[in-house]
């Protein structure tokens, strides 16, 4: 299935267009064995005109059958291309950008690829209950591979210390797996935590 990407798309989010729109579809909690409880899920992926996506994921409990039962969670975050700030960048907060785009051309963009052929990028994703989790990986054509490498835990959240977080695009469906450590050091006693299979509804 060909990728049509969006004309108003800035040149660095090219590399992560694959992504942009909506998503839904069942996956399961844990290692996904015969007791693993079901979900449904759905994903978004929007862009506004500035040098990042805008990610929204919501999710309910089902039966084995793919009925509701009750809300589950919501996350929400940004993925871009990581680079260095420029001076024309934006922020912190609202202090506005000198040019949008700051990268103007494919070739500047190309010029960010990593030694793998691939691009590296940064997600930062919220949750309910204190946690936020900053992710480092790459993107290399329709495959991203995430580790945290940081995460922030309010006073009263719940023990949470490390993640990878892997997707694909395959046959025109997202797939993703998502690995947690509650204790212990990044990379470090990482257990199945979820895993989905998503097709695109817009």
């Amino acid at each position: 299935m060909p990728i049509e990407i969006p004309t108003d798309l800035t040149p660095e989010l090219v590399p992560l267009s694959w992504l942009i729109g909506e998503w839904e579809g069942r996956g399961r909690l844990g290692s996904g064995d015969e007791d693993s409880e079901h979900f449904l899920q759905h994903v978004s992926f929007t862009h506004n005109g500035l040098p990042y996506l805008q990610y929204r994921a919501e999710s309910w409990l089902t039966d084995d059958q793919g009925v509701r039962l009750r809300p589950l969670t919501v996350e929400t975050g940004f993925w871009a291309l990581e680079r260095k700030q420029l001076d024309a960048d934006g922020g912190p907060g609202l202090v506005p950008a000198d040019i949008v785009p700051v990268l103007k051309s494919a070739d500047e963009v190309e010029a960010l690829r990593n030694k793998d052929g691939g691009f590296d990028i940064s997600v930062s994703i919220a949750h309910p209950g204190g946690i936020t989790e900053l992710y480092y990986g790459q993107i290399k054509g329709p495959q991203i591979q995430l580790t945290t490498d940081m995460v922030m835990r309010g006073s009263h959240s719940k023990e949470y210390s490390a993640a990878t977080r892997i997707f694909g695009l395959v046959d025109g469906n997202l797939l993703w797996r998502w690995d947690v450590a509650t204790g212990g050091e990044a990379g470090k006693g990482l257990e199945a935590h979820a895993s989905a299979f998503l097709h695109r509804v817009s």
